[in-house]
């Protein structure tokens, strides 16, 4: 595990083969019992903003994101930073490129939030816009739990 991602407030992208072992790891996840994460969205000045909460002990693989975005990090995980990995702990503004598929191991519940410039007007336009995957995100499936503000600014 490294603290260079961590020192340069950095998620870089990822090699295929990087973004392929995250697949691999999530076909394994998939035989798992899976646990519902609720989806926060903000549309707001040209901006959308989505939050989860992963609990402690969940290990979770997110979709295919071809957009640089910001993630807000707030608490205790393993993160996969393509070749590598980096245990993050506390409160973290990351530079996130475009052209990764992440996953993470909670330590403790920890949140997370994904911003990005859009002028996208609901959320599924902002969710087709980040990922060519949108159809695996935990806010398309059946009974998701999903908190919608959108402003209209």
């Amino acid at each position: 595990m490294t603290e260079l991602v961590v020192a340069q407030s950095r998620i870089p992208a990822m090699s295929a083969q990087a973004i392929q072992r995250v697949r691999a790891l999530e076909a394994v996840l998939l035989g798992l019992p899976q646990v519902p994460i609720a989806t926060e969205h903000v549309l707001h000045g040209g901006m959308y903003a989505r939050t989860i909460c992963i609990p402690a002990g969940v290990v979770l693989t997110g979709a295919f994101i071809r957009i640089p975005t910001l993630l807000v990090f707030d608490g205790h995980a393993t993160v996969n930073t393509g070749e590598d990995a980096a245990e993050l702990q506390g409160y973290h503004v990351l530079a996130a490129s475009a052209h990764r598929r992440q996953a993470f191991i909670a330590h403790a519940d920890t949140r997370l939030t994904m911003v990005f410039a859009t002028q996208a007007q609901t959320v599924a336009e902002a969710e087709d816009e980040f990922t060519d995957e949108a159809h695996l995100l935990f806010s398309r499936q059946p009974g998701a739990v999903n908190h919608i503000n959108i402003t209209g600014e």
